[in-house]
């Protein structure tokens, strides 16, 4: 009898093992069974009413029963990555909340309290002229420096992404917007059969056009700026959710069929990252996006989307025009009577993490979408020296010093350029501080042998006060560099084209200016002398032609010029002495009849 009882017994103590179980398991799958179930259109209004009506009924402060309010386990950022699909088309924002393409980093959002009532000039307008002198201008200097004016190689059609036919029109009728057909009948610019031509494109498009294998837009090509212009003053007419991430990104579309990615200011400028702070879980900065931007083109890369920042009525520019209920019911007033919203994403998105304006108003940044996947695909790849997203955890590179003699034996490191545009992504990081460089990607159109698009740099400029070395491990342990890009570095470390001061004057042209705060521009020139002093210890042991590739294609005479403009001097032959620029070492090779070495072999990598 005892053991009949003890045998129930051990059955009942099985039965509630697997009850409790069973419980748990449900508990970690409800969130997801509800997001699903949400998807199927679950709204916390009738189809009926349209989302203009949601001004005639104050919404609940917190998140509504349809929106699962827990915090996800954070996922290590193996999972994350700035895919191409990312970059979706205008005809496909109704569907953006329905994909679960992988995105950004971990970010943390804060309540954003704006200052600033939006009265600074437009970018392009006449009266911004007023904060950058023409006169004297150390950034128009810059550009007129020979270094900045070298030609690019012959283009052919295998190096432009699209091919334009002069032959071709575009009908505006097509697009079904009328407004480019009234402002090119206004320009004069129509065709006998009432066509446009290329030139009357919307400068979006242009920018697109312009896209070839060395660059994604030329040095001087006015359509950027005025596309700048456009990203800050054309309606906005659409804007959906960026599916995905941990953190609130908008895809806005304009009146002109043009779209840019917003991402809303989180915190203030002065607010610099904790030092307890992991990388993955800093926070993401909006106008270190702007000014990553203004840096790439300082340091004439040209691979970061052109961005500028705008001051937005939540009101009228995204909760009156989005169509994607999800957005809209996750709005609400808050206590201190100012318009909130948080979104949907994985886990930065609930009203304890909400983005509130003053009372409607709020900042962020907006970077002009590259060309649709169905017309450019372009290919992401894992960057070697990415870090290892753990706590505890290093990375390969971490722990093996002669980890880069293994990253270029290696395809596609082993021959081309793509372990110098590393390097140059290498630098542009640790100017900016951002420890957050995972993928990388690049136009599928022309293989191996392009530049590399610098996409996602809202991580930078998150501390001032320390430089995080460990970025500049890809360029001391390989110890190369474009000719091209040390003679700028040493050019952008003498005083008359200081980086702190043409940051400065280029930042004064957006629409949210002041970007950077002064420690922050001060931090850039520091970090400038540490990565012209890795180089020079680099020359020093490995000797200059070893450490600098020539790429520079100019005639003799302009690449002499050049160097012998940025103050590069000559060691005796066979020697390693080391002459500085602006106070930053840099060495370089003997002779005094020219001040660049006899041109090499393609910009390949030595083993």
């Amino acid at each position: 009898m005892k053991m009949i009882l003890f045998r129930k017994f051990r059955v009942l103590i099985l039965m509630v093992f697997l009850i409790a179980c069973s419980m748990h398991i449900m508990i970690d799958l409800l969130p997801k069974l509800e997001r699903r179930s949400n998807s199927a259109c679950s709204c916390p209004h009738r189809p009926s009413e349209e989302p203009q009506n949601w001004g005639k009924h104050r919404p609940r402060s917190g998140p509504d029963s349809a929106w699962p309010n827990n915090k996800h386990t954070l996922r290590i950022l193996q999972d994350f990555s700035n895919e191409p699909s990312s970059n979706l088309s205008s005809h496909s924002l109704e569907k953006i909340t329905a994909t679960g393409d992988r995105t950004e980093t971990l970010k943390r959002l804060e309540h954003f309290a704006q200052n600033s009532e939006g009265k600074k000039p437009f970018i392009g307008d006449a009266n911004a002229s007023k904060n950058v002198p023409v006169k004297g201008s150390r950034l128009s200097a810059l550009y007129e420096h020979p270094l900045y004016r070298r030609p690019l190689p012959s283009l052919t059609d295998e190096d432009t992404l699209f091919n334009v036919n002069t032959d071709i029109r575009f009908d505006p009728k097509a697009a079904e917007n009328p407004e480019w057909h009234a402002e090119a009948k206004d320009a004069g610019e129509y065709a006998q059969n009432g066509e446009l031509t290329a030139d009357s494109y919307p400068n979006w498009l242009r920018f697109h056009i312009g896209i070839n294998r060395y660059e994604l837009y030329s040095r001087h090509n006015p359509v950027i700026d005025a596309m700048l212009k456009d990203l800050v003053t054309q309606r906005i007419t659409s804007v959906a959710m960026k599916s995905g991430g941990t953190q609130l990104k908008l895809i806005m579309t304009f009146q002109n069929y043009g779209q840019a990615l917003f991402k809303p200011m989180k915190q203030t400028r002065e607010q610099e990252t904790p030092p307890d702070f992991f990388y993955f879980s800093d926070f993401e900065r909006h106008n270190a996006e702007i000014a990553a931007y203004h840096l790439d083109r300082i340091l004439d890369f040209r691979r970061v989307p052109p961005v500028a920042g705008r001051l937005v009525n939540m009101t009228k520019e995204i909760r009156d025009v989005t169509r994607d209920k999800k957005l809209w019911r996750t709005f609400f007033i808050s206590p201190a009577n100012n318009v909130c919203f948080y979104g949907e994403c994985s886990y930065y998105c609930s009203t304890e993490h909400a983005l509130c304006g003053k009372p409607d108003q709020i900042e962020g940044s907006l970077a002009a979408f590259l060309p649709d996947l169905a017309l450019a695909k372009r290919k992401t790849w894992r960057n070697p020296w990415r870090r290892s997203y753990h706590k505890r955890k290093k990375a390969e590179w971490e722990v093996d010093p002669d980890y880069c003699e293994e990253v270029k034996q290696t395809p596609p490191y082993d021959s081309g350029t793509r372990l110098l545009d590393i390097m140059d992504m290498t630098i542009f990081d640790f100017l900016m501080g951002n420890m957050d460089r995972h993928h990388y990607e690049t136009f599928e159109k022309f293989g191996n042998e392009t530049f590399i698009i610098h996409l996602d740099n809202g991580r930078g400029f998150g501390k001032h006060s320390h430089d995080e070395v460990s970025i500049l491990v890809p360029l001391s342990q390989c110890c190369r560099v474009k000719k091209s890009t040390h003679l700028r570095l040493q050019l952008l470390a003498k005083e008359e084209f200081k980086l702190s001061h043409l940051m400065e004057e280029s930042l004064l042209q957006d629409r949210l200016a002041p970007i950077l705060i002064r420690p922050h521009l001060e931090a850039m020139d520091r970090r400038l002398r540490l990565v012209l002093q890795v180089l020079s210890d680099c020359v020093e042991k490995d000797g200059y032609s070893n450490v600098v590739e020539d790429d520079l294609a100019e005639p003799e005479t302009h690449r002499t010029a050049a160097a012998a403009s940025v103050g590069v001097g000559r060691a005796p032959s066979g020697g390693r002495g080391a002459e500085t620029a602006g106070g930053a070492a840099a060495a370089a090779p003997a002779g005094a009849s020219a001040a660049v070495p006899p041109p090499g072999p393609p910009a390949t990598h030595r083993r």
